[in-house]
């Protein structure tokens, strides 16, 4: 299975102590739709695929990850009790499930506040390759501030899933950051667009045209002006996006990026990272900026780009529109249920009255969103009225 990350996936999870999650155990289908109320943990439960990745990543590690975190303390559940330690364990396998990973690491800190491994495990069918501590660890404590996963001099037998953990892919465009003219200064991968241009820039030239032929069929459906698409450098040497725009005018019109709308910007990174890469995507609200109609053939797009790839969706909405899809299944849903030790994660076909209200008739969008609202929302009608 080694051709193609694409060919692995997470189909579990479990976290302790994760944030919002004092305890979670779910199965994770190959395209996954997290929903839930505001501050119920839907970015923070995308966050452990990317610690993951950070900690695989070069340049980072897990000291570098807990860092960009803001340390133990900020990623512990505030609903830990008498066992503080933070705990992620993932299995990861091809959709045949021919073949099995399970990778469990668990961490708190000493009394200096330092991060610190409290175990690391990695298991290939049921054969385990790594059980920390081990003697070399209890012999020399430093080492537990490194995960063996990080180090390529010790995880030749389990580089496989190392190389898996780096492939994952975060994107949440921002499109003002994409119309910043020093927006790729001192960026590299920036989960939130401010290297976008550049990323499509640094693409070989065929593979790029063939994209944004790609994206400019796609787009005409949401903007039926759109002609033409390119990539141009300016004297500089800044990349911008030009599209050009049929128009009254015989050679119609060009604009670039600066005047393309939040939405366009918004779907062309959804559209180019879809074609970019094999690795587990991480998608955060890409309904943001769109119109209902094109929100509600996501879910078409994203299964479409899985057929061609096979690399896993995973997805935090409040959209209804995404979720009136006939073809999105109930254990492709997680709800997520805040509580006073913390947030609950169940899939939506764990609810006998999802199931019952689908029975009668009514939309998978329709049985879940109600389970989402917050309490007392109608309470911000009273704004200033003391």
């Amino acid at each position: 299975m080694s051709d193609g990350n694409g060919l692995l996936r997470f189909s579990h999870i479990r976290l302790k102590n994760w944030k919002n999650f004092a305890a979670c155990d779910v199965a994770l289908a190959n395209r996954v739709f997290l929903v839930g109320p505001n501050a119920s943990g839907k970015s923070n439960f995308l966050d452990v695929f990317r610690f993951l990745r950070d900690i695989a990543s070069a340049g980072g590690g897990f000291e570098v990850a807990v860092q960009r975190r803001g340390g133990v303390s900020a990623i512990r559940c505030l609903a830990a009790r008498r066992d503080p330690d933070i705990d992620v364990s993932v299995v990861v396998q091809p959709p045949d499930a021919s073949s099995q990973w399970e990778y469990e690491l668990a961490f708190s800190q000493d009394p200096q506040r330092r991060a610190r491994i409290v175990r690391e495990r990695v298991v290939r069918d049921g054969r385990e390759l790594l059980a920390r501590p081990n003697d070399a660890d209890r012999s020399d404590p430093k080492l537990l501030t490194q995960t063996y996963l990080q180090q390529v001099n010790v995880n030749r037998e389990f580089r496989e899933l190392a190389a898996f953990f780096e492939a994952i892919r975060y994107l949440h465009i921002v499109p003002q950051l994409v119309r910043e003219p020093d927006r790729s200064v001192g960026r590299a991968n920036d989960p939130f667009g401010g290297d976008f241009l550049e990323q499509i820039a640094k693409t070989p030239v065929k593979t790029q045209a063939s994209r944004l032929r790609r994206i400019r069929d796609a787009l005409r459906v949401a903007v039926p002006q759109l002609a033409e698409i390119e990539l141009q450098r300016d004297a500089r040497g800044t990349p911008h996006l030009r599209g050009k725009h049929e128009h009254w005018r015989p050679q119609g019109a060009w604009q670039t990026e600066e005047q393309f709308s939040d939405g366009t910007l918004r779907l062309m990174g959804l559209l180019w990272v879809a074609m970019e890469g094999s690795g587990p995507l991480l998608l955060e609200e890409p309904e943001l900026s769109l119109h209902p109609e094109i929100v509600r053939f996501l879910p078409q797009m994203f299964a479409r780009v899985q057929r061609r790839t096979g690399r896993q969706v995973i997805l935090s909405t409040h959209s209804s529109d995404l979720l009136r899809d006939e073809g999105v299944g109930l254990d492709e849903v997680l709800l997520l249920r805040p509580s006073g030790e913390g947030t609950k994660v169940a899939p939506a076909s764990a609810f006998g009255d999802i199931r019952d209200l689908l029975q009668g008739g009514i939309t998978l969008a329709e049985a879940v969103v109600p389970k989402t609202r917050p309490q007392s929302a109608e309470q911000l009608t009273l704004f200033a009225d003391s």
